[in-house]
């Protein structure tokens, strides 16, 4: 593609030869003839001067070696121009001869499904949606248009998928949620998990992460929401809109999540709280109690960040404020008897 094209493509004015013929994105340092690269972090800029790159995208004011894309968002910017850039590898439209699709199942023309995958009962697969080879999609199960499952996904039986949603590998689509009724003796008797999964579109789902079906009700993603890998949601959960989850987040049953909610790597969220819009939580954090919108969260239980990184330096001391509580206490109890 050429810097003219690809610029046009992103709605962004360029300076330097647009018949430059771009073929990638690379890293600053490592770009050379060819390479599109990118300064969305000034700290970089130092790196600029000595890049190989045939282009780079870059923040007006940034002076550069290369030809420039230039727009106030460039990492934006990177994330196009990386789609543009990237390779076809769309298989073609069309039911593998090795797939097993139920006669009731409804698939569009121009979805693909690879070898191996299943397609249950009564379910109905999107245009243009592709579902790469091991893939289960369950009885009634519904996929939007544009979709894209990876190898080994499944979903379960009666879930709902929206439009353009990316499902990574082995991730599990409506998984039976943890409910159990204790009788008298101890035994644990499994409450049937009956309720749907439904995930909005432009959803992201990262690889092996569980999304668990509820007994009633439903468990909801809302549109535009991206999950990393390895992420567990319980039961009955509903996510906000652009919520973001990095890996190993995990979040317990009818818990709810507003808009725009960020919890980084490790998060651990009770069951039946509210977790308020825009709220952002520190990695490893562990929430035990509903939280305010607009809150910057930290530590375990989760507290005010501001406060728990002053109280993080108190700890590593607090050996040594033992050991001067104890020797004030004692001067004073001599004083007393003095």
């Amino acid at each position: 593609m050429t810097l003219a094209d690809l610029a046009a493509a992103l709605g962004c004015p360029f300076e330097g030869d647009g018949s430059l013929n771009i073929v990638r994105v690379a890293k600053i340092e490592q770009a050379g003839p060819g390479d599109l690269t990118f300064l969305a972090n000034m700290k970089y800029a130092h790196a600029l001067a000595t890049t190989g790159a045939s282009a780079v995208i870059a923040p007006p004011g940034v002076t550069a070696p290369c030809a420039v894309i230039r727009t106030a968002e460039p990492y934006v910017a990177l994330a196009r121009a990386a789609a543009a850039l990237a390779p076809d590898d769309r298989p073609p439209a069309g039911v593998h001869l090795r797939a097993d699709v139920d006669g009731s199942a409804q698939v569009d023309a121009s979805a693909s499904i690879g070898a191996y995958a299943v397609v249950g009962p009564g379910a109905r697969i999107g245009a243009r949606t592709i579902l790469h080879p091991h893939v289960v999609v369950g009885a009634g199960a519904s996929i939007g248009p544009d979709c894209l499952l990876h190898a080994h996904v499944s979903i379960r039986e009666r879930c709902t998928l929206g439009a353009r949603v990316v499902v990574q590998n082995g991730a599990v689509i409506g998984s039976d949620g943890y409910g159990f009724a204790t009788s008298a003796d101890g035994s644990h008797i499994k409450i049937p998990q009956v309720g749907p999964v439904i995930l909005e579109d432009d959803v992201e789902v990262g690889a092996n992460t569980t999304i668990d079906r509820p007994a009633v009700g439903e468990t909801r993603i809302q549109a535009g929401t991206k999950i990393d890998n390895l992420v567990q949601i319980g039961h009955g959960v509903v996510l906000g809109r652009n919520v973001l989850l990095a890996a190993q987040v995990g979040i317990a049953g009818s818990t709810r999540v507003g808009d725009s909610v960020t919890f980084g790597g490790q998060v651990g969220v009770g069951g039946h709280l509210t977790i308020g819009d825009g709220v952002k939580a520190v990695g490893q954090s562990g929430i035990t109690n509903s939280v305010d919108a607009g809150a910057f969260i930290s530590g375990y239980p989760a507290i005010d960040n501001r406060e728990w990184r002053k109280a993080s330096v108190v700890f590593r001391r607090l050996p040594e404020m033992r050991q001067r509580l104890r020797e004030l206490e004692r001067r004073l109890e001599a004083l007393d008897k003095a």
